[in-house]
C-alpha cells in the first residue's frame, strides 16, 4: 500500500485528500503547518510527498530545494500542487510532477501514478 505524506495548509483540502486517497488504497498522513518538511519526510519515508507550493508559513519551493539537498532527499518522489501554474519552476527545482488546482480526483490519481 503506497504511503503518501501531505504538506498542505488548507484543512479542508487535507480532509478531502485523505478521504479520496484512502478510498483508493493509499496510506495517508499529513504534516502540521509548522513542521520541518524535509526532516519529516526523511524520518517518515513516504512513497510520495504531495506538497503545495504556497504553505501558511513556508514556501513549498524552498522546502523542495531543502529536501533535495538533504542526504537521502534526492530519492523522494514529490508531486507539487498550486493554484497558479508553477509547473516549470517546480520541475526545475526537483519535483517529479506538478498538478494545478483545482483538479479532479482522476487527475490527482493519474499524477500520483505518473510520479511513483
Amino acid at each position: 500500500m503506497p504511503r503518501i505524506l501531505l504538506a498542505e495548509d488548507d484543512a479542508t483540502m487535507v480532509s478531502l485528500l485523505k478521504t479520496l486517497l484512502k478510498m483508493e488504497g493509499y496510506q495517508v498522513s499529513a504534516l502540521d503547518a509548522d513542521a520541518d518538511i524535509a526532516q519529516a519526510v526523511l524520518k517518515i519515508k513516504p512513497d510520495i510527498l504531495l506538497m503545495d507550493v504556497h504553505l501558511l508559513r513556508q514556501n513549498g519551493m524552498d522546502e523542495l530545494v531543502k529536501l533535495r539537498a538533504a542526504p537521502g532527499g534526492e530519492s523522494v518522489r514529490v508531486l507539487m500542487t498550486s493554484g497558479l501554474d508553477f509547473k516549470d519552476q517546480c520541475l526545475s527545482a526537483g519535483a517529479n510532477g506538478f498538478l494545478q488546482k483545482p483538479f479532479m480526483p482522476d487527475d490527482l490519481l493519474d499524477a500520483l501514478r505518473s510520479v511513483s
